[in-house]
């Protein structure tokens, strides 16, 4: 059974920290909002630390985690925002005593190295969702998903895609994230098992052709036959090439998966993108697609 950490009530105490990249501004907004949601907010030290691209040192970051995980007081652990940097502390964690007493950890993009660690090696729930660093840029629908997915109010998704779905209906446990980040973590300890479950990708930054190359990379792998369905989230800020690729990446995604049964839908908004909403790692959700409209429901 995969371990649902305890829900957010008013008056917890959560805490910020920045596993990886520095933050770009100060985040006062942000915590101001948590705190309107009723929650106690610590920022850790790496919060507005610095040492060249990341929010301090490698030491600095895993101790300034490593106390949040471990503090019974603090019930959430908010990555402040992505970038990259968490997969050279992973190693440097100790998660026996979060391991005992889980409580909810929050972030994507370069996140999703901590996020799958907890859910793929501990069995733990673990949350994809808008940071602190993105907050002002994020949508009011995307900060509510977040929050009810804290604090375990029901929800579910509804939206029409604008490119053709792979129509069906499946339920089983989500997992997913950065495709990059996924792959870096492939024959780790820090991999999730593919089999039997829903998965959501998305990505930024990317060339076509590296797109291409990964989902390769997981058919090649046997992982994307093993799902039951597959969610694609944005894929924007897409690199030019000298020479045109010919295919974005819902055609890229299309070919890779187009030998499977399980229900696929795309242009789900997940992502690095305002409305970037909240996915819950390891939960179960039914995934109804149809040809553009999509139902995604957690059980």
């Amino acid at each position: 059974m995969i371990k649902q950490p305890p829900y957010l009530k008013k008056g917890d105490k959560i805490a910020i920290v920045c596993p990886a990249k520095k933050l770009k501004r100060p985040i006062d907004a942000a915590i101001a909002l948590l705190q309107e949601w009723g929650l106690e907010v610590v920022s850790g030290k790496s919060v507005y630390a610095s040492h060249h691209q990341f929010a301090g040192n490698d030491i600095l970051r895993a101790g300034d985690l490593q106390s949040y995980l471990d503090d019974p007081d603090i019930k959430a652990v908010i990555a402040g925002r992505g970038g990259y940097g968490t997969i050279r502390i992973l190693d440097m964690l100790d998660f026996s005593l979060f391991n005992q007493n889980p409580k909810w950890i929050v972030g994507f993009s370069d996140i999703t190295a901590l996020l799958s660690h907890v859910t793929g090696a501990l069995n733990i729930q673990s949350i994809h969702g808008q940071m602190p660093g993105v907050f002002d840029e994020a949508t009011a629908a995307s900060l509510a998903s977040l929050r009810k997915s804290l604090f375990g109010e029901p929800q579910s998704y509804t939206y029409t895609s604008g490119f053709p779905n792979q129509p069906g209906e499946t339920e089983g446990i989500l997992i997913g994230g950065n495709l990059s980040l996924l792959l870096a973590l492939a024959g780790s300890a820090s991999e999730m098992d593919f089999s039997g479950k829903i998965l959501f990708l998305e990505d930024v930054g990317e060339y076509e052709y590296s797109i291409d190359r990964m989902m390769h990379t997981l058919k090649r792998s046997g992982k994307l036959a093993k799902l039951k369905g597959l969610i694609v989230g944005a894929f924007n800020g897409l690199k030019t090439e000298d020479i045109p690729f010919g295919q974005n990446p819902e055609q890229i995604i299309r070919e890779a998966v187009k030998d499977y049964s399980y229900p696929v839908c795309f242009n789900f908004p997940v992502g690095h993108i305002d409305n970037n909403l909240t996915m819950i790692l390891g939960a179960r959700v039914s995934l109804k697609a149809g040809v553009y409209e999509v139902k995604l429901e957690y059980k």
